[in-house]
Parts: C-alpha cells; structure tokens; sequence
C-alpha cells in the first residue's frame, strides 16, 4: 500500500474504510497481537471547487508536478470562510485535472503551508506523483528548511529541540509542547543566522511534520515567530514571519534528486534580513 497520511487514515476511518475484525475502527482503538485489520482506499473524488485565474509564481513544472512560491495570506486550499481565491482555485485554472487523492477540496495538495507562511510548496499533478511524494513526506524523506524572523536572540547560536506537539490543554485551536504521552514526537534544528536589533533571523529545519511545529518550538525556546498572534509574538509586523525557504525531494517518476530555494520576501528584507 502506498503511504498514507495520518489525517488521511483518519478520514478513511470515519468514513467507514477501515474494519477491525470486521467491525468499523475507531480512531482511539488500541491495536492487539491479532487484530485483524482490511483497509479500503475508495476512488479520488471528483474535484468540485471552482477553478480561478490566478497567477502563480512557479519555480518548475514538469508532467508530474509543479514547485511554487506560495505568497503570504494565501489560503491553500477551500475550507469555511475561504471558498474562493485559494491556491487550489489558482492549480485548478492552471492545470485541469490535478491528482484527486486529495478530495474533493484538496486536488494535488501533498502538503500545506499556513495561510501566513510563505514560501516553497510542491503540488502534485496525478495520483502517480502524489503517491510517490506522500510517501517521501511520511518516511520524512524530504528536506524543509525555513527563514523564521523571531522575538529577541537565542542564547544558543544553534541547536536542536526534541519536544512532543499535541493540543493545547485548554485552547482547544493551538498547539503546545507536551507530555510525549499526550502528544507526537517533534523535531526541529535550528540555527541563528543573523542578530536584527531585539530580533533574529533563524534558519529552521524540520525533521518530523507536526502542525504549527517551528511556531510550537521557537515560542518553547522563549523566541516566538513575530507576527504570529496565535503563539504570542505581534512585533509590529503584518503576518508570522515564517517563510519556507528550501525544499527538497526525489523526483516521483526519475528517482533524481531535486532541490529549490523560494526568494526571500519582501517583507522580510524590508525587516532588515539580508543573506548577502
């Protein structure tokens, strides 16, 4: 079977795909020795969101995907509040009969970027390449390194946080760091690259892909992303200051390896960041 996401497995048993013994699975059941378990995957849905002319700022297209530089307060893809104007409506205009596998709201959508995080995102454009690179993102084969602009300077010039990610204990919409037995195994390394005054530029890579995971760590290490107002870190600016700077991963029908790199915003060099 090729690899399935967690919230796809999820989805799945909710709707009834997934039998224990012959009996519909719950998400909260505990497996036993000889359980007995028959997974259904049913056909890709029909794709129902409306198709829009909206330019995209590609890094590649080929046959099989494409790489783009998703903008800050883009939404990816249709959800409640955010029918139109999503970058689902912009690939569905773009490119006609994007992989299904997604559903009906998420044709091609391998992975997601907040709606405030800007930067490099891979979309797949048959179920071909999106088996192949779901398969990369759960084996955590595939390399995420993002620009974060974050509240005054770690005392560590680099290092590792190894800390598990579950809901937040009362706010029900965030996520925290938790007991591991209450939450999934997270990693992020990072590493400071340039000190902005009561700020710092930090260069983070992701090895597990957990929800709000750099936004979760960074505030954690007492150095929340600014602009973030979920993690608590306003500093003057418009939007979390997270950009997906570097992705990486095999091509799904070449095997060869393929890397890109999303410009820095100007958000961001208007806050002072320079590689130069």
């Amino acid at each position: 079977m090729a690899a399935v996401s967690r919230s796809r497995i999820q989805s799945l048993i909710r709707s009834g795909h997934v039998l224990v013994n012959d009996e519909p699975a719950r998400p909260s059941h505990k497996m036993k020795t000889d359980d007995i378990v028959h997974f259904h995957e049913p056909p890709a849905e029909p794709v129902e969101t409306a198709a829009e002319d909206i330019s995209l700022d590609i890094l590649f297209e080929d046959e099989f995907l494409l790489v783009l530089n998703k903008p800050p307060g883009m939404v990816v893809h249709p959800a409640a509040g955010s029918r139109s104007g999503t970058l689902v409506n912009a690939l569905l205009h773009h490119c006609p009969g994007l992989s299904g596998i997604g559903g009906k709201q998420r044709p091609g959508i391998v992975h997601r970027l907040d709606k405030e995080t800007s930067g490099c995102l891979v979309v797949a454009k048959n179920d071909r390449a999106h088996e192949a690179l779901a398969r990369q993102f759960a084996e955590r084969g595939v390399l995420k390194i993002y620009l974060a602009l974050v509240k005054g300077r770690p005392s560590r010039r680099s290092g590792v946080v190894e800390a598990a990610i579950g809901r937040h204990p009362v706010d029900r919409k965030k996520m925290a760091v938790v007991d591991p037995a209450r939450g999934r195994a997270a990693k992020t390394s990072y590493a400071v690259l340039r000190e902005l005054g009561a700020a710092s530029l930090v260069e983070c890579t992701l090895h597990t892909g957990r929800t709000h995971q750099i936004r979760v760590h960074m505030k954690h290490l007492g150095h929340p992303v600014l602009g973030d107002k979920v993690y608590g870190a306003a500093g003057g600016c418009k939007r979390q200051m997270l950009h997906a700077w570097k992705l990486g991963f095999f091509h799904p029908a070449r095997a060869e390896w393929m890397q890109f790199e999303s410009p820095i915003p100007g958000d961001f060099i208007e806050a002072g960041v320079s590689l130069a």
